[in-house]
């Protein structure tokens, strides 16, 4: 049953950021892992030159489930995101099941990053130092091109974990340098490659590697679910959303932000989507790093190199984030009880879980290694919608609830947007599963999420559920 919800924060943060602050803070956080490494697999197996469509489709959803999380983030100003607020809204067992998307998300997400990381990795090697690292132990078995391991992926997220076990701090000078080397990567790639575009690559010819041929080679369904894999692009707007308490007028500046922050990333996409597949026949990108790969077969091996440089440091980052924001999940639930204790023990010389740290780190890395990568980035994106849609139905609900109060509140009513936004995740959902590998007449990204929500359920009811130390008198208490 969802309990009340009574906001006391004494505590408030300063009231300093502007539109043009939280536009740039969502554009450093929103262009990544998607555009550098799946939009080549998506061109390649889903929707083609069309993939520019499914970019503004992918942008529009974004913006909805943006607009939601803001508003339910500034009514429950805790840690924890989705995890949280479904908590607040709908209880234990649905923040549960959020709390195990979660897991599945990070988890996979950062899989996804790792073998990006290990396409850019190697073509540093080749480029610059003539080094080739047989394809295989730089491929995964599935992959296009079926190997043994996808051994740089699985060194780098154990070095990752290593790290995050001794523990580590971020520097926000480093950190913005980092998103001003993605930025001026994804604008390099636009200004060398435009020139070398072959209009002809837009309009192949019917084949058996072009299908229909055309802008739409796979017609308006592989645009929508070249939408709805490529939403993988887009996450990272939730950071602007939950800056609602630091926001100098949040009902202006957030939806400013949001917004002006997805446009330019959507623009940017776009722009590199074109070429991407200006440069080279769509159905040969589907590699782990594709921008690196169309320019050198566009004959630039030096503009390769050095998207490839940026690319590392850019996805580097990305993954010490995605683990680090991983294992506090699992912290946070063990913590509480849902997971078991030894989760949450914490180093006594370096003050980190290092317990959840290292398990999942080898989770993580035994992904990255064996899967393929499109079943891995399906299966994280089912996880994010998921969590986007449990949220967007919470707004209705906490609007209801006495004693909240929100800094911001979605436009045009309670109902509008979030059932828009709750119905475009539920079919991006559905769309996930199309063009995708079938088991057992089911569509893998489908079968492996039921799979991995019916583990969750077993561990909830046979362990966590007596376990955990919830407080069951009615109220979510949020004074900190």
């Amino acid at each position: 049953m969802a309990r009340d919800v009574t906001i006391t924060t004494p505590q408030r943060l300063r009231r300093q950021l502007g539109p043009w602050a939280l536009t740039a803070m969502g554009i450093g956080c929103i262009i990544g892992t998607g555009i550098f490494v799946l939009t080549g697999i998506a061109s390649a197996t889903r929707a083609g030159p069309g993939l520019m469509f499914s970019f503004v489709i992918a942008g529009c959803v974004a913006a909805l489930a943006a607009l939601c999380y803001a508003e339910v983030s500034s009514s429950i100003p805790l840690a924890g995101s989705a995890y949280t607020y479904t908590f607040a809204a709908f209880g234990e067992i649905a923040a549960w099941i959020i709390g195990w998307d979660l897991i599945l998300e990070y988890s996979l997400g950062a899989a996804s990053v790792s073998i990006g990381w290990s396409g850019y990795f190697s073509t540093v090697l080749q480029t610059a130092f003539h080094v080739n690292i047989p394809s295989a132990f730089t491929h995964a078995p599935g992959d296009p091109v079926s190997g043994i391991v996808n051994a740089p992926a699985v060194v780098i997220i154990l070095i990752m974990t290593a790290l995050l076990t001794k523990g580590t701090r971020e520097s926000s000078a480093v950190n913005t340098v980092i998103v001003a080397i993605k930025l001026l990567v994804v604008l390099f790639f636009i200004a060398i490659g435009f020139r070398h575009v072959d209009f002809a690559n837009y309009h192949l010819p019917a084949g058996p590697l072009t299908h229909a041929g055309g802008l739409l080679p796979f017609g308006w369904p592989g645009v929508l679910s070249g939408a709805a894999f490529m939403f993988f692009a887009y996450l990272g707007f939730d950071a602007v959303s939950t800056s609602a308490e630091e926001c100098k007028d949040p009902k202006r500046d957030l939806p400013f932000g949001i917004l002006m922050s997805l446009a330019i990333c959507t623009v940017l996409y776009i722009a590199v989507v074109a070429i991407l597949n200006g440069l080279v026949p769509f159905y040969k990108l589907n590699v782990p790093n594709p921008v690196a790969f169309a320019v050198a077969q566009a004959g630039m091996p030096w503009g390769a190199l050095v998207i490839s440089l940026g690319a590392i440091a850019g996805l580097t980052t990305v993954l010490l984030v995605m683990m680090f924001a991983q294992s506090r999940v699992l912290f946070a639930m063990s913590r509480d009880g849902l997971l078991p204790s030894v989760l949450s023990r914490v180093h006594p010389a370096w003050d980190t879980p290092y317990v959840s740290t290292i398990v999942f780190g080898i989770f993580i890395a035994a992904f990255a290694g064996f899967t393929p990568l499109t079943t891995i980035a399906s299966l994280s994106v089912m996880g994010t919608l998921a969590a986007f849609m449990l949220v967007a139905i919470a707004v209705p609900v906490l609007r209801r609830r006495a004693g909240v109060q929100a800094a911001f509140r979605v436009p045009f009513g309670p109902y509008a947007i979030p059932v828009l936004a709750a119905v475009s995740a539920l079919g991006f959902m559905y769309y996930l599963g199309s063009f995708a590998i079938v088991v057992f007449g089911i569509p893998l990204p489908w079968l492996g999420f039921v799979v991995w929500l019916g583990m969750g359920l077993v561990v909830y009811f046979v362990f966590a559920r007596r376990r955990a130390p919830l407080d069951t008198s009615g109220s979510f208490d949020t004074s900190g």
